[in-house]
């Protein structure tokens, strides 16, 4: 079985011949030029040989050709640090403009995609790309906690950042369409009761989400949403017109039954970025595995981490994940 055959079957809530499983991480360094970066992301596949690529760039591209300054801090989750913001007052939320997908970061990010897909489309390796929300970029654009202090006193300001921000995004997805791209993995990091409430979204998240996502090409068959943070609002994702929900169902054991409860359709992780894939063993992945196995069964579950994988991760627990699902399917 192929990687699209078994990914579709799984979509499906069919059985395939195992469990798809798909790991990836953030190139601190290598992600600021085109080259290096698709490099790198080819050699961790062939390393691997993982279900699906997932193209993950540094998460402050797109909010880089607005004006964000960074810097690399040798952070393990391979995050920049935002050393300056271009958003200081509510005013200059009216003041953002469309970005040009083919030019700056987003255009070398097109640029390495394109290598990416012209490496892999003989091998029928599947691959998506990271798209941050127009909320969780704006967070990025605005200093400090600007965003939320908008969001009550401000809201039409914000509201005239976001569409920007979300014409922006529309742009990048049309580019999107002249590759071999399978869907994208949508991170919605405000998507979450602890830093607003499910009214609060419906109003400034939710519909630049929907607008978004139902954007995407029918044939597109692989596009996630990713839910972070500690509260996230499962209900309001769980409608968005999606191929599989991803978000950190794991802590130290993985509370399958409950994510089950909150969303029937395919499930994306299972495992800790930090639990098991930094801080644990080859053996503890290799038992955490098995026992997602045994609960989730081998339909509607794609085997992923919580999170990118750290940088400074043991490349062993990484072997111990792509092995015990080859084991277990009979490979």
């Amino acid at each position: 079985m192929d990687k699209r055959e078994r990914l579709e079957r799984v979509l499906a809530g069919e059985s395939p011949d195992r469990v798809p499983v798909a790991l990836w991480r953030h190139w601190p360094g290598d992600d600021q030029r085109t080259a290096d970066f698709a490099r790198s992301v080819l050699h961790f596949q062939q390393v691997f040989d993982w279900d699906f690529i997932n193209v993950t760039p540094a998460s402050t591209a797109a909010a880089t050709d607005y004006g964000v300054r960074t810097d690399w801090h040798g952070e393990i989750s391979g995050d920049r640090t935002i050393i300056k913001a271009p958003v200081t007052r509510s005013l200059e939320w009216t003041e953002l403009r469309p970005l040009d997908p083919m030019r700056g970061e987003q255009g070398k990010l097109l640029a390495a995609i394109q290598q990416i897909d012209e490496a892999v489309r003989l091998e029928g390796v599947p691959y998506i790309v990271t798209i941050y929300s127009p909320l969780t970029q704006a967070a990025m654009l605005g200093k400090g906690d600007l965003l939320l202090r908008n969001l009550r006193s401000h809201p039409d300001r914000l509201k005239t950042g976001l569409n920007v921000i979300t014409e922006s995004v529309l742009r990048f997805i049309e580019a999107l369409r002249r590759t071999g791209v399978a869907g994208v993995f949508y991170v919605m990091r405000h998507a979450c009761l602890s830093l607003m409430s499910e009214s609060e979204y419906q109003q400034l998240g939710a519909p630049y989400d929907r607008k978004i996502l139902e954007s995407l090409p029918a044939k597109w068959w692989l596009n996630i949403a990713s839910l972070q943070n500690t509260a996230p609002m499962f209900s309001l994702a769980a409608a968005y017109p999606v191929q599989a929900l991803h978000w950190d169902i794991s802590g130290v054991k993985p509370d399958v039954d409950k994510a089950r409860s909150l969303y029937k359709g395919t499930l994306c992780g299972g495992l800790s970025a930090d639990q098991h894939l930094l801080l644990g063993t080859p053996a503890m992945v290799r038992q955490t595995v098995t026992d997602l196995l045994k609960a989730t069964g081998d339909r509607h579950f794609i085997l992923a981490a919580g999170g990118p994988v750290p940088v400074s991760a043991p490349l062993s627990n990484l072997h111990a994940a792509r092995a015990v699902v080859d084991k277990a399917g009979g490979s």
